[in-house]
């Protein structure tokens, strides 16, 4: 298998996971949490997911590119959430959802189950 550089993908992987861990936190200093219950879930998912993605890419797992279908799977449910509420953290964490669905995209290989 190839080495690929994927240094710009890391780190769009780890500000998506920063984006939603400030989301998270900030939605719980909301007025009506109950309304913010489905976007701190997936904030956390997401967190964790992009995290989990940039260490397999760090460590260049094999399965790190096939990975990155699930990391866009959530990336594109988070941003969907955030875009619901017009909260400014809401609003930066939709972007860079967007963006890290964006470039998992560009980035992932089909799962093979041979």
């Amino acid at each position: 298998m190839e080495t690929r550089n994927n240094h710009a993908l890391i780190q769009t992987l780890l500000d998506c996971a920063l984006a939603c861990e400030h989301c998270a936190s900030s939605c719980l200093k909301e007025e009506d949490i109950n309304m913010m219950i489905n976007c701190i879930k997936l904030d956390r998912d997401c967190a964790d997911i992009c995290t989990q993605a940039a260490r397999l890419l760090q460590r260049d797992s094999i399965i790190g590119h096939q990975y990155l279908l699930l990391c866009e799977e959530i990336c594109r449910l988070c941003a969907a959430e955030c875009s619901k509420h017009d909260h400014e953290h809401c609003r930066q964490c939709a972007a860079a959802c967007e963006e890290c669905a964006d470039a998992c995209h560009a980035n992932h290989e089909p799962i093979n189950q041979d």
